[in-house]
């Protein structure tokens, strides 16, 4: 494999509970719960799972908009959880975001130019002409006029929004982007333009891609590995093609078997997991999945399943999966 532009290694986010009159802390949210994996350059890793399992969070704790509790990443071998906030004000040139909510995401107050010419200022890269060539460049660049640059973020709809968030986070020449959830506000006309821009300007401007999504349609269409997080967790890593071919993991499985197949003679059989996700703050002993897993009660695996955590493990080349029967 090519040498990883970014690596995360056990990245754990916990968040305080604290109840009483002094707030004292009675325990802990475990959003992010040993999260490892690597991401090379040029590529798109999808990041997958229910809502709740931990994505959003382990996509922001890359990028330090939520300090992270421990575990390290690594960004072209700079330790991004060791940088002063001068250091990290540099390094976020080359690493940006894209939020989920294009009505949320942008200043109401501030025209499309000046949203867009705000990071050049504030990273020093163009003023005055400089920077209003530079905002014509980008809303072309997303497809959209440059007339657009004197209006404000209510005159759009939800798709050209997305597409200006796109172009403010490109503003500053970044080499990673962090995508969360970039389509899922979308009607699944515009969700098809979204990602196909995407993918042009991936091609275009050499970018890398971490995918943060529900949908497995989409991240099947744009990604080129697939993470499978649940309840904290990655469960399973793997190329896109073997994971939607051949998936090891129980959760996986049941994933996939709810997409919706447009041909009716190919209709798989739908998997229904029993019960519902643990609390975050109380996960279950040994495997997360086991209250859940179908494949615990098939093979009369309890005892093992729920005093042994599987590790992470590498069952084919490139593909790993945490299950003890994988």
């Amino acid at each position: 494999m090519a040498e990883a532009l970014l690596r995360v290694r056990d990245l754990c986010k916990h968040f305080p509970i604290r109840r009483g009159l002094w707030s004292r802390v009675a325990g802990h949210v475990r959003a992010v719960d040993g999260v490892s994996f690597d991401l090379v350059a040029g590529e798109t890793l999808g990041l997958v799972g229910e809502s709740g399992c931990g994505k959003t969070t382990t996509g922001r704790c890359l990028l330090r908009l939520i300090e992270p509790t421990s575990g390290t990443v690594r960004f072209d071998g700079r330790d991004v959880t060791a940088l002063r906030p001068s250091e990290l004000r540099t390094l976020r040139r080359e690493m940006q975001i894209v939020f989920q909510d294009p009505y949320s995401s942008l200043n109401p107050r501030l025209t499309i130019g000046s949203m867009l010419a705000e990071p050049l200022a504030i990273h020093r890269l163009a003023r005055g002409p400089a920077a209003r060539e530079r905002v014509a460049e980008l809303l072309t660049l997303v497809g959209m006029s440059p007339d657009h640059a004197r209006r404000y973020p209510h005159e759009f709809s939800g798709g050209q929004r997305q597409r200006l968030g796109i172009a403010r986070a490109l503003a500053v020449k970044p080499r990673l982007l962090v995508l969360d959830e970039p389509v899922s506000a979308l009607d699944v006309s515009i969700q098809a333009q979204i990602v196909n821009l995407l993918r042009d300007l991936q091609r275009e401007l050499s970018l890398t891609y971490l995918f943060v999504a529900h949908d497995l349609s989409v991240v099947e269409h744009i990604s080129t590995r697939v993470a499978v997080m649940y309840l904290g967790r990655i469960v399973e890593l793997a190329p896109r093609e073997t994971l939607y071919r051949d998936p090891r993991h129980p959760y996986t499985r049941s994933l996939l078997s709810a997409v919706p197949v447009p041909d009716p003679d190919r209709r798989a059989q739908r998997i229904v997991l029993a019960g519902d996700v643990p609390s975050p703050a109380r996960p279950p002993s040994g495997c997360r999945f086991h209250p859940r897993c179908p494949l615990t009660a098939e093979l009369g695996e309890l005892a093992r399943c729920s005093s042994d955590d599987p590790p992470l493990r590498e069952v084919a080349p490139g593909h790993w999966v945490a299950c003890h029967f994988a």
